[in-house]
């Protein structure tokens, strides 16, 4: 939780887009049931055979840069996705309270940065169809870096770029394994995403502080 005075020694707050201002649902949806239904059929096996061949490459990839790009999915599928994510992208939508907490960081003169380990691909759509791009001082995305955010090398290209004070910066998150990169690099404040999916229950995160809404952490 972040109190009172503790935003008055935050200048910046680095923000993650999926599960933390939009709603997991969509990219949960998509990459779990959506994208290996189309595999499946697209290749002629059972939706259980295409689960079973895409699995290994999942968990070979999953925290790499790799994990969360298009491309690399298209080149592994044979697939074009992103008019697959058209096809849902009613399922994209902003976390409660999200937009209001923007607001207030620009009104209390904090800065309010993205950042994502989302493809731009993906990004423009999600920016397109929210419109949070318009409460963002700056977006930045992993893949400009040549880094994941859960990689150490990350985060000193993102300081680079967007001009931070780690000790003076709070970073929102749902990933256990970037938060654990961000805290190692110095970030002063770390808050966790309690359930970052709206239609899962996940086990309490116990690492870091954790918030259901940014309701509870409104600077005033």
């Amino acid at each position: 939780m972040i109190t009172a005075s503790q935003w008055q020694t935050i200048d910046t707050v680095l923000l993650d887009m999926d599960g933390t201002l939009l709603d997991l649902h969509f990219d949960n949806y998509f990459w779990q049931t959506h994208m290996p239904q189309v595999y499946a059929r697209e290749q002629g096996i059972s939706e259980q055979q295409a689960a079973d061949r895409l699995a290994p490459v999942f968990r070979d990839q999953q925290g790499k840069l790799h994990w969360y790009s298009l491309d690399f999915w298209e080149q592994t599928t044979g697939l074009e996705l992103l008019p697959l994510k058209r096809e849902v992208q009613h399922l994209i939508q902003i976390r409660p309270h999200a937009i209001e907490f923007l607001q207030t960081l620009k009104r209390a003169g904090k800065r309010a940065l993205l950042v994502t380990n989302a493809h731009q691909r993906g990004l423009d759509l999600k920016l397109q169809v929210t419109g949070i791009g318009q409460h963002l001082e700056a977006i930045f995305n992993s893949h400009q870096f040549g880094a994941a955010k859960e990689h150490a090398d990350f985060w000193p290209r993102l300081q680079d770029a967007a001009g931070f004070d780690p000790q003076r910066s709070l970073f929102i998150d749902d990933n256990i394994s970037v938060l654990d990169a961000a805290h190692a690099y110095g970030i002063a404040h770390v808050l966790a995403i309690a359930q970052p999916d709206s239609q899962r229950t996940r086990d309490p995160i116990t690492e870091y502080a954790c918030i259901e809404h940014f309701s509870e952490i409104m600077p005033q």
